[in-house]
């Protein structure tokens, strides 16, 4: 990628950190109390999210490989993944500053249309475990806690939700998604006419990025299963991070209740995917599955509160990353 693009993701970061930053609805003597109060717990999660991250990345790296050889170190890979994740959490919809930064960076090595199909692949991967593990929280809630009509309600719709999302993935998987995203910004009525020239120049392209999708799918299950597979556990590892939290306040919560707290305040903070970092979402979310779990409210506020620093944290090491050993791009690709 031109370092002048990498700026131009790298400016945007930073505003949006600093417009975050002051307008943290919290005292800074209040933030500095709750830090002190995390102790040990806070560097442990710090240091969890260097395995998510990981266990991501290796997801994101065999589907690559599903397509020949990568051409570039898998800690290069890493990188991204993190700076990625970090342009994802401070853009709105969630998806409009990762993605097209990981394809630019990924086109040096192993051309457009396969960067492209890799990194819509990934995302609809990473997606797609969200719903499987709402899914099994679901059964899971079940199987642990007593339900009742209004509970039983709220569980059934959250099932048929994720069955039919589910469903618009695989059909996604089989048929390819480049071209339907095309035609479903065609419809758009500032952006009809770019979106449809964009479509008559790029056609040949668009139609090969989805038989690449499409292939991964019917020829290659075992790498499809894989990466799904290890999707589904960096959300469940993820879930440590709560457990480690609330443990700071009450040693009475298992890792189960944790998976659910976190199954159900994401879901909620998802549906909120256009607040940048699901603000407000994220915390309403945290308490009301705290709530629901017959815990304290003020256990969820401070888990959401403790999760918000993690995610400033790794906001900015993506973003520092974002200009860290750019150098030795083209050396490396001309190498591999």
């Amino acid at each position: 990628m031109k370092n002048k693009y990498r700026n131009i993701f790298l400016a945007f970061g930073i505003v949006a950190v600093l417009i975050m930053m002051f307008t943290f609805d919290m005292d800074y003597q209040e933030l500095w109390t709750n830090l002190k109060r995390a102790g040990i717990y806070l560097p442990l999660v710090l240091i969890l999210w260097l395995l998510v991250y990981l266990i991501n990345t290796v997801s994101w790296y065999i589907i690559i490989r599903s397509g020949g050889k990568p051409g570039f170190s898998f800690s290069r890979l890493y990188k991204f993944t993190v700076t990625g994740f970090a342009l994802n959490y401070v853009t709105p919809v969630g998806l409009m500053g990762g993605e097209p930064y990981r394809i630019m960076e990924l086109k040096p090595f192993i051309g457009i249309e396969r960067a492209t199909s890799s990194v819509i692949l990934y995302v609809m991967m990473h997606i797609f475990s969200h719903f499987c593990f709402w899914l099994t929280s679901v059964l899971l809630y079940i199987f642990l806690y007593p339900v009742g009509w209004g509970m039983g309600i709220i569980l059934g719709a959250i099932t048929i939700f994720c069955l039919l999302i589910a469903l618009l993935f695989i059909k996604g998987y089989q048929h390819g998604m480049a071209v339907a995203f095309v035609r479903l910004g065609s419809r758009l009525p500032f952006l009809k006419k770019k979106v449809f020239h964009f479509a008559n120049a790029h056609k040949e392209k668009l139609e090969n990025i989805d038989k690449q999708i499409a292939l991964l799918h019917q020829q290659k299950k075992q790498t499809f299963y894989s990466a799904l597979l290890l999707e589904y556990t960096a959300r469940v590892v993820s879930c440590l991070e709560i457990w480690l939290i609330l443990n700071v306040l009450t040693t009475h919560v298992s890792f189960a209740d944790c998976c659910l707290i976190a199954a159900f305040s994401s879901l909620l903070a998802n549906l909120l995917f256009f607040l940048p970092m699901q603000l407000g979402g994220r915390e309403g979310g945290f308490a009301l599955a705290v709530g629901g779990l017959s815990l304290s409210g003020a256990y969820g506020v401070y888990a959401a509160l403790i999760t918000r620093i993690r995610e400033m944290v790794w906001i900015v090491i993506g973003l520092v990353l974002m200009k860290v050993g750019n150098f030795k791009q083209s050396k490396e690709r001309y190498s591999a």
